[in-house]
């Protein structure tokens, strides 16, 4: 038997990846921008043993079946075929996120996966190769490979699909949480509808494009109001996107809406605030470091708050054969 160890973080799109060209390998329709956190880990650990007639997936000291486990299966699968490996897993999960609640927990989770099944299958891969590893698993995932900001390539195949890490300013994001609760709807099922029924899905498309070419030049030259205003902007028209699909969706609740308010009205204030939010009610707040307190007291009563820095990559903690 051989076990490993590896910790990932969630990430938080500045601009969004909503949509994909290719869903076997998860290529997206549109390359995204994101910060990977400091808070949130999710740390997983791939014993591969022989013994076992099929691979097991423990999430929070509970053993689950049915979809988790067979998404998990399915990435093993991609790496026993890289490795030359027959050998079932023991795969067990802590995350500190809460799941499928529109806080980047799939990202956080097959990263950390990516990388202990990698070490615990022998394989060398480098940073790229651990992001289209993860891709694979869940696209946004390929994004929490790396360290502190990320550009995913939308690439034209499974070799040219990855993130990597960009320079940008120095910058907080404050968390809040509005609503921990599972989606009824998963992300994955509402990007489907999305791509196949919103009318208004390929302008989304070629304004995202627009959208991260504008941000990655705000990040290079430090312009924060600039990349604020992008990914608040980005952010609104995926949710826009999606409920115009049939049936529609609306993830964003009355209070993320109110939060999204009391952002804008900080900016009147002089304050650079700025309100995004992924697949789900949770409301992220991109900021200055020096103004994350303002921000967090901004939103006191509305939802209980995390302030987020930008935090580290994937990591394998250990890898031992037994």
């Amino acid at each position: 038997m051989t076990h490993a160890i590896a910790r990932a973080h969630p990430n938080i799109a500045l601009v969004k990846y909503w949509g994909k060209r290719d869903a076997s390998a998860n290529l997206p329709a549109t390359g995204s921008l994101s910060m990977t956190l400091d808070v949130f880990p999710t740390t997983t650990t791939v014993t591969v043993d022989p013994v076992l007639a099929r691979d097991l997936l423990v999430l929070g000291g509970e053993e689950r079946d049915g979809v988790p486990r067979e998404r998990v299966e399915r990435f093993l699968d991609l790496v026993r075929a890289a490795s030359g490996s027959a050998a079932h897993a023991r795969v067990e999960t802590v995350n500190t996120v809460p799941s499928a609640a529109g806080l980047a927990s799939s990202a956080s989770g097959f990263a950390a996966l990516a990388g202990a099944a990698a070490a615990a299958y022998g394989l060398d891969l480098d940073e790229r190769g651990l992001s289209r590893l993860a891709r694979r698993g869940s696209g946004s995932a390929s994004r929490s490979v790396i360290p502190g900001f990320a550009v995913w390539h939308a690439g034209t195949d499974d070799e040219t699909s990855f993130a990597e890490q960009v320079p940008a300013p120095d910058l907080a994001m404050v968390v809040t949480m509005v609503d921990c609760r599972e989606k009824a709807v998963s992300s994955r099922e509402a990007m489907r509808r999305t791509v196949l029924t919103s009318p208004f899905y390929p302008a989304w498309v070629s304004s995202t494009r627009q959208s991260l070419e504008s941000a990655l030049s705000a990040c290079a030259a430090g312009d924060v109001e600039r990349l604020g205003r992008i990914a608040e902007t980005n952010a609104l028209r995926m949710h826009a996107v999606i409920q115009a699909c049939d049936p529609p969706l609306r993830y964003l609740s009355p209070a993320s809406v109110e939060i999204f308010d009391r952002i804008a009205a900080l900016r009147e204030r002089g304050i650079g605030a700025y309100a995004t939010a992924d697949a789900g009610p949770n409301v992220v707040v991109l900021t200055r470091p020096e103004d994350a307190t303002t921000v967090a007291a901004e939103i006191a009563g509305l939802a209980e708050t995390v302030t987020a820095h930008p935090g580290p990559g994937l990591q394998v903690l250990e890898r031992v054969p037994r």
